[in-house]
Parts: C-alpha cells; sequence; structure tokens
C-alpha cells in the first residue's frame, strides 16, 4: 500500500462524547462568524437550495437547533412534517424545513445570529445527551422532495444527533460561501476531521477499493484496498457532490452521504 494515503481501516468514525461535541461547536462558532461578515445584500441571495435565500438557510439552522434543544419543539415540527409532507413530493424533513423558515421569517439577520447564538449551545447538549433507546431508533428516509437518488434508506438518531446534524452546518456554510462567492475557513483538525468521516461512511457503503485525494485545507489522501480506481477533487467539491447538490463525476460517488 502507498505510504503516503491513509488506510481507511486505521481512521475511527466520529463516535458519541467530547469529541463529537466539540465538533459540533465549532461548527456552529464559524458559521456565527462567516454570517457576521456578511453584507446586508448578501443575505437575499438565493442558493443552491432554490428558492431559499441565504436568510432562509439560516433560518432553518435556527428553527432545526430549536427542535433540538426541546423535545417539545422538535415533536410539533415533526408532526407538522407528516401532516404536511404531500405538498413536498412526500419528504417530510422537506416540509419540517419549510415550517422552520416560515417561524423565522420576520427576523432580520441580526435577530437570527442572536437567537441562534442562544440556542445552539443548547441544543448541541441536549442532542449528544439523548439516551440510548432514543439514540438507538432507525426512520426511514423519504425518497421524494429534496432527497438525491443514492442516499441511505434510513438512519439511526444516534447518527443523526452525533454528526449527521454537525455534517449539516458545514455543509450550510460552504451553500452559503458558494452563494457570496466566499471562501469558507477550513482547517484539517476540525473540517478535516468531519470530511474523514464522510470518507469512511461512503466507503463503507459502496464497499469497493479506491485511492482518493482531496485537496484544501480540509483534504487527505485515503486509500480502501489495494487497488480500484485514483479518484481527486477538492475537499468542499467531494462533499457538494455526496450531498446531491450536484451530479457525480465518478461512478463511485453516486453513493451519497447524509448532510
Amino acid at each position: 500500500m502507498n505510504e503516503t494515503y491513509t488506510d481507511l481501516s486505521t481512521i475511527a468514525r466520529i463516535g458519541r462524547g467530547a469529541e463529537a461535541e466539540n465538533l459540533a461547536n465549532a461548527m456552529y462558532s464559524r458559521l456565527f462568524v462567516e454570517l457576521e461578515s456578511l453584507e446586508t445584500e448578501q443575505w437575499n441571495l438565493v442558493t443552491v437550495c432554490e428558492p431559499w435565500t441565504v436568510a432562509d438557510m439560516a433560518r432553518h439552522m435556527l428553527g432545526a437547533a430549536r427542535g433540538h434543544a426541546s423535545v417539545a419543539e422538535l415533536v410539533r415540527q415533526a408532526v407538522y412534517g407528516r401532516r404536511h409532507r404531500a405538498r413536498f413530493g412526500g419528504n417530510d424533513m422537506d416540509a419540517m424545513n419549510a415550517l422552520q423558515i416560515a417561524d423565522h421569517a420576520d427576523l432580520d439577520p441580526a435577530r437570527i445570529i442572536a437567537e441562534l447564538r442562544l440556542v445552539a449551545p443548547r441544543a448541541v447538549t441536549k442532542r449528544m445527551n439523548r439516551p440510548g433507546p432514543i439514540r438507538r431508533m432507525r426512520l426511514p428516509m423519504a425518497a421524494g422532495g429534496s432527497t438525491a437518488a443514492g442516499m441511505p434508506a434510513s438512519l439511526t438518531l444516534g447518527d443523526l444527533f452525533t454528526v449527521i446534524l454537525t455534517r449539516d452546518v458545514l455543509m450550510h456554510r460552504i451553500d452559503i460561501a458558494r452563494a457570496t462567492g466566499r471562501t469558507v475557513r477550513m482547517d484539517a483538525t476540525t473540517e478535516g476531521r468531519l470530511i474523514e468521516d464522510v470518507v469512511v461512511e461512503w466507503a463503507g457503503r459502496h464497499g469497493q477499493e479506491f485511492t482518493l485525494t482531496l485537496t484544501g485545507p480540509a483534504g487527505g489522501r485515503y486509500q480502501s484496498g489495494a487497488g480500484g480506481p485514483d479518484i481527486e477533487l477538492d475537499a468542499t467539491g467531494f462533499c457538494w457532490i455526496l450531498s446531491g447538490r450536484s451530479e457525480a463525476s465518478h461512478p463511485l460517488l453516486e453513493t451519497r452521504v447524509l448532510f
């Protein structure tokens, strides 16, 4: 095996505990800095998640954080999602996201940031400390609406609380950066660790041999098995494709991962 590549079998997944909590808080901290640096007009720019604007994306993140900070609020959102999913291609998550945006439609950028700063730490603490029986629950993923082909058919709440919601903040930071023409602040120990975990999950889902080179500050060089194709792309582009935001540039990238 080429020693310049990291063998995926040596990489531990991000599990419940201090690492997961620290990464979640770090993603929010960097999000706050990026949102506070936006010009007023940039909040109205449309993101890849049309018709969401940058402001809508921030409202969604605020609504999601409020849901994970309060079981009652999460239940309210989930009930709405189930009742209104037919309007969103049968996707209850899309319906929940729409509710989160509508709930905060009257908030200006400064208020969105202030509210998110207040609720995000509590949301992280609450979701990291959900009891085992809840974390082991497995939920089906809706195939319609915004869910891209190749996504997992289901997820456990433990995976959602530990890593997927943290990836969601990272992905929306990338969305906002692309909409506004900015660069996302990344490094190897925070975003790089999250993306490394994504690589391991993605590799486990498709089960094929490969070598993967991800460029940029959060990138790395990974190998699974002794052969397979060589794939190279920017680390943010890798996330962009696996999240379903663009077409796969290689057949293995048709296997998606939840963000």
